[in-house]
């Protein structure tokens, strides 16, 4: 069973301007302490999209048992040439497709996680294959069912809270939701929609271990996450 981090940090490119603040952002994030990040694009064009995830592959590679030698030393020289801190070189963070298992594969991702109205998780498993990550965001009990039967690796509940980040949001589960969600599955739950540093603390203690944030995470980023990460020890 795979263990997720507390924070898992959704990033919506339409949050900013260009490519390079993409990559400054997700920057920003890892160098707060975020391990885990998921680009998530509803409206992008494909190119662009693998585009922007292979910035961030190059510049976050898997892990350092995971990037040859010679690619190793190319990740150190870029960085030098950049600026940027040289232990993100070898920095293991782990990388997630929202909706998309070809750019996954393409991008060379981690893993995808996947809606109601994707690509069912069997579908997903067997393009992504056995070793990447497989998430299922689910809305109500039947859907947690019926997703917890899959070979997905972890399920997300959700919206917990009212959310701005989704144009038509399914209807929101509460804390309750979460708590009902948690006697489902032994599987790793992600709680997601409206969780912020005020709420965060209240949505792991009904049994998520892992909360998805997108809105409270786009000022100053670093230090939002740091304190998230204090937030939920």
């Amino acid at each position: 069973m795979i263990s997720l981090p507390r924070l898992y940090a959704i990033v919506d490119p339409s949050a900013q301007a260009s490519t390079q603040d993409l990559v400054a952002y997700a920057e920003e994030l890892v160098a707060g302490g975020c391990t885990l990040l998921q680009y998530r694009n509803k409206s992008g064009n494909a190119r662009v999209m693998l585009e922007q995830a292979r910035q961030w592959r190059r510049l976050f590679p898997a892990s350092a048992d995971a990037v040859s030698h010679s690619n190793a030393e190319e990740n150190v020289a870029l960085r030098q040439a950049q600026g940027r801190p040289l232990e993100w070189a070898t920095h293991s963070l782990r990388l997630i497709m929202n909706d998309r298992a070809d750019l996954c594969l393409a991008a060379e991702f981690d893993g995808v996680h996947v809606g109601q109205e994707d690509l069912s998780p069997d579908a997903v498993r067997g393009i992504i294959g056995p070793d990447r990550w497989l998430g299922v965001s689910t809305h109500n009990p039947e859907q947690l069912r019926e997703a917890d039967l899959t070979s997905a690796d972890y399920l997300a509940i959700g919206p917990v809270f009212a959310t701005s980040s989704k144009d038509k949001p399914d209807p929101m589960v509460g804390l309750e939701g979460v708590r009902r969600a948690r006697t489902l599955t032994r599987k790793p739950l992600v709680a997601i929609g409206g969780i912020t540093r005020a709420n965060a603390a209240s949505v792991i203690e009904a049994g998520a271990d892992s909360v998805a944030v997108i809105s409270d995470l786009l000022r100053e980023p670093r230090k939002s996450a740091e304190e998230f990460f204090r937030i939920l020890r």
